[in-house]
């Protein structure tokens, strides 16, 4: 255990680096308290199977000799590494003890990392030692983003002591079958490139140069090229540990108990959460706006709270930029909550009132705040981005309660409008071939070596995993059917989350149907062809089109209706602009490609091709539900 200690000068320095706002005119709430920092590195915490996980602790001090007295604190669980952290040093300052740890299995914890599934147990172990200590106050309030907002709904899940406030920040699972590991019954494939990275860094490897440096060499592209894999054979059996509990979340395609455990499944433990405050964060392009949205739903409704929610146009944990892909959204797009704070400010206010009692204006602010992207010039901009724009809004609550979910009906042209189709028309045929994937071009992904998160132009270009020459505009190709409404003569909003109900038939046993809304701009100078502007997309896998629990094989040509589910956004569909749904079998490498078998999920090493076909006569009259937003006056 080692310790080290900051002056209040070198804290004024970092405070500036950190967040900008030392030395600014920051809220009374704390703002004023300054306090020198003590660090004990290391401090290992045992769990209740005798495990010890690494722990930091952050200590308000006066020279080298913490402060006395009980103190709220701060909790922050990471598998990142606890010594990257930026914010305990400010938090401590200003009158917290703050703790940081690394999970299970990774930095210097011991055990073995099993992605998810300890952290309930090891969190509720960890708030129980917390609150045992002699400079604790009973008061826990806990932070983090990512990986370190999946920790904070577990341990909230499994009820764990002392906790008073918490910041959610894009992450925290409602339910990981559909907002994280699967979507729609497809297996989301960051999984693997997550693993990827973290194998690098794994204990495992850290004790084995070769091995290790065998892991970073490592070509994920040439990988991801050779699918399908065989377990034993695929780039993470370095690891067999990370391999098995990538496989388990891959294999495991319906929804049984596997998925209803403590840190994936918050939404099974809703009432085992604290009646506390809490903040949910998240964006347009990240992958956890349902995740965000769900919670909100349920703990405003279920809990006393107050429970906030801030949804912004940003990709993973990118609040700090103004642009997502090669969209620009404008100096307002970076974070703000309604009092114009930045992230660090809000943060502290919301523990400076929740578990000091201090006023701060986070106690006044509004239930939610959306960003509602559209409204720029559609230009390019000096750093070649197209000017989306876009602007803030207050809302009493989600889904908005001036929402309007409206029909929009595909017709055999390629026309999409609200009225409903009269004639009796054939149906809408395409190939989707499991070995020509479509690629994934921006949307809801983490930014990797094989995905790019954001809003793009929809055509292929050498950035995009799987895009090849000529590069041409992904509505080019035979096996993505393109429906869009006439140029609009006015302006339209679309907010909230966005479902299609299509007919459908296939040739296989089982394929997939995807979906992707887009904004469509009219050409210009700067963007000749316009520009395809993706807004938010969605997958259903067909074998669960009535059940999750119980997956049902097609008959071929048998006709069924489905539900394919995109995640919540928010867009103003200029007046000029089209509305356009795109819809195909496939999105690699964002989802595993269906080999259209019907085999059993992560282990089918054969494909073949299916006739995939789209309904839209009168009788199955297939549509997306758009929730409008009337004009504001």
């Amino acid at each position: 255990m080692g310790s080290r200690q900051w002056s209040r000068r070198q804290l004024l320095a970092t405070g500036a680096a950190v967040g900008g706002c030392v030395g600014l005119a920051l809220p009374a709430s704390g703002a004023t308290e300054r306090n020198d920092v003590v660090l004990q590195s290391n401090v290992m915490v045992a769990m209740r199977d005798g495990i010890l996980l690494a722990t930091d602790i952050y200590r308000p001090a006066q020279g080298d000799a913490p402060l006395p007295g009980r103190f709220p604190v701060v909790l922050m669980r990471t598998p990142y590494d606890k010594t990257a952290d930026k914010d305990g040093r400010f938090f401590a300052a200003r009158g917290y003890v703050v703790v940081y740890q690394d999970c299970r299995g990774t930095s210097r914890s011991q055990g073995r990392l099993v992605k998810y599934l300890d952290d309930g147990k090891d969190g509720f172990d960890t708030c129980s030692w917390i609150v045992a200590q002699p400079w604790c106050n009973g008061k826990i309030g806990t932070m983090g983003s990512s990986y370190m907002a999946h920790t904070q709904g577990a341990m909230a899940s499994a009820g764990a002591p002392g906790l008073a406030a918490m910041v959610f920040d894009c992450g925290g699972f409602s339910n990981a079958y559909q907002d994280g590991i699967r979507q729609g019954g497809a297996f989301e494939l960051k999984q693997v490139t997550w693993a990827l990275s973290a194998m690098v860094d794994s204990p495992e490897l850290a004790k084995d140069p070769a091995r290790r440096a065998a892991a970073k060499a490592i070509d994920a592209k040439a990988w991801f090229e050779s699918m399908p894999w065989k377990r034993g054979q695929s780039p993470m059996s370095l690891v067999p540990s990370i391999e098995d509990f990538v496989y388990a979340q891959w294999e495991h395609g319906r929804f049984d108990d596997y998925w209803k455990q403590i840190g994936i499944y918050a939404a099974g433990y809703y009432d085992r959460f604290p009646d506390i405050p809490t903040l949910h964060i998240s964006s347009w392009y990240d992958p956890y706006p349902r995740a965000a949205t769900e919670n909100y739903m349920a703990l405003s409704r279920a809990k006393k709270g107050p429970t906030r929610l801030i949804l912004g146009p940003w990709t993973h944990t990118a609040k700090t930029v103004s642009h997502s892909g090669d969209v620009e959204f404008g100096p307002n797009a970076l974070f703000e909550g309604a009092a114009g704070e930045d992230y660090l400010t809000l943060r502290l206010q919301w523990f400076d009132h929740y578990l000091r009692g201090l006023a701060a204006p986070v106690a006044s602010e509004p239930a939610v705040r959306v960003f509602v992207m559209g409204g720029g010039s559609g230009r390019r901009d000096s750093q070649g981005r197209l000017d989306h724009g876009g602007r803030w809004r207050s809302e009493k609550d989600w889904p908005l309660p001036t929402a309007r979910l409206t029909p929009m009906y595909l017709h055999p042209r390629g026309g999409l409008s609200d009225q409903p189709p009269s004639d009796p028309v054939d149906p809408v045929s395409y190939d989707f071939d499991p070995a020509n994937p479509v690629p994934t071009v921006g949307g809801t992904v983490t930014n990797n070596q094989l995905m790019l998160a954001g809003a793009y132009d929809q055509r292929e270009d050498a950035r995009f995993f799987g895009s090849k020459p000529p590069y041409l505009p992904l509505a080019a190709r035979p096996d993505v059917l393109v429906f869009q409404t006439d140029w609009l003569d006015q302006d339209v909003e679309v907010t909230g989350a966005i479902d299609a109900k299509l007919w459908i038939s296939s040739s296989a046993p089982d394929t997939d149907f995807t979906i992707k809304l887009i904004d469509v701009y009219p050409p210009n100078d700067d963007y000749p062809d316009g520009f395809a502007m993706n807004v938010t997309d969605g997958i259903m896998r067909v074998r669960y089109r009535d059940s999750w629990e119980k997956p049902k094989l097609l008959k071929a040509g048998e006709v069924v209706p489905i539900t394919v589910s995109a995640f919540p956004t928010s867009n103003l569909f200029k007046r000029g602009h089209r509305i356009r749904l795109d819809i195909s079998s496939s999105n690699f490498p964002h989802f595993d490609v269906n080999p259209n078998t019907g085999a059993p999920e992560g282990v089918g090493l054969t494909r073949q091709v299916a006739r995939n076909s789209i309904y839209m006569d009168a009788k199955r009259p297939s549509h997306v539900l758009l929730p409008l937003i009337p004009a504001r006056t």
